[in-house]
């Protein structure tokens, strides 16, 4: 596993307490220490990763690290990797998945993008949902593996639809908690309490599974409260809606709805809270619009 962030971290550990043997590189050494003291080897370079495993699961911040991490002088691709199976997990354009895709068969390597639907919490408790691009001999040679990680395996079609389907589901997630600000605002006047709210969307036609999910926290944050562990932050979900923004361009297409909620978190991040928890965002905007 390349990249011991919340997600690879949390991935990497199910998959040592399921009993696969792991070895794990992280840019920062630091955030392999957790996983090593769990059983996991640790490389000292993402090649010596690469050489050392039969299997290699990146999942990285952006496609400037996935460059980075693949292509740089101790990177994946810098050793023979003939027969190895790459699957890159990260959220990131379909077009840098197919780029990467072919950089790798060109090497000798198979390839897979697998994101996963899922934070942390699922990833603990193998219940992600993978969204898969890639030939079907290489997608059962790594489903043992993502059954002990998901409970919904989807191949969607060759190298890059993984990340097309991953960007799609995120979007009807993060334009979300933009709207759910915004009707908050509304009913702001009726100074209902943030836990009877809660309970009063959850049981709406149009609440999605998320807010089933993370009702508790969202009334915590209206409450004033701060909560731990950050599942994914505001920052995080800039990124993946810059992402949903390119791959839209890439098809001639627009996303208003995409673009307007991507102001809305670049405003959060303006004023310091893009490390916060996207659940914080639907509070932040009802309190901003009072402003």
């Amino acid at each position: 596993m390349a990249g011991t962030g919340r997600m690879g971290a949390a991935i990497a550990g199910r998959l040592l307490r399921q009993g696969q043997a792991m070895t794990v590189w992280n840019r920062n050494t630091e955030k392999t220490r957790p996983l090593a003291a769990a059983g996991a080897r640790v490389a000292a370079t993402a090649a010596q990763l690469a050489q050392s495993s039969d299997i290699i699961l990146t999942i990285l911040t952006d496609a400037a690290a996935i460059d980075a991490v693949y292509h740089g002088r101790d990177g994946l691709l810098a050793g023979d990797v003939t027969g190895k199976l790459f699957v890159e997990m990260s959220t990131v354009s379909s077009a840098t998945e197919r780029a990467l895709a072919g950089k790798v068969r060109a090497r000798g390597g198979a390839f897979i993008d697998c994101p996963v639907g899922g934070t942390v919490g699922p990833a603990a408790e193998g219940k992600l949902f993978a969204f898969i691009g890639g030939e079907e001999t290489d997608v059962a040679r790594m489903r043992p593996v993502l059954e002990q990680l998901c409970r919904r395996i989807e191949h969607v079609g060759p190298a890059g639809a993984g990340a097309t389907m991953k960007l799609t589901a995120n979007l009807l997630t993060q334009v979300f908690w933009q709207s759910m600000g915004e009707a908050l605002t509304l009913c702001k006047p009726l100074d209902i309490p943030p836990e009877r709210l809660m309970s009063i969307f959850s049981d709406m036609s149009g609440a999605p599974r998320v807010l089933h999910h993370r009702a508790g926290d969202i009334a915590a944050t209206l409450a004033g409260k701060d909560f731990a562990p950050v599942n994914f932050d505001i920052d995080s979900v800039r990124k993946d809606l810059r992402a949903m923004l390119e791959e839209a361009r890439a098809l001639g297409r627009r996303l208003p709805v995409a673009q307007r909620a991507l102001e809305c978190f670049d405003e959060a991040s303006r004023r310091g809270l893009g490390a916060k928890d996207c659940v914080t965002l639907p509070a932040i905007w009802s309190q901003r619009a009072a402003d």
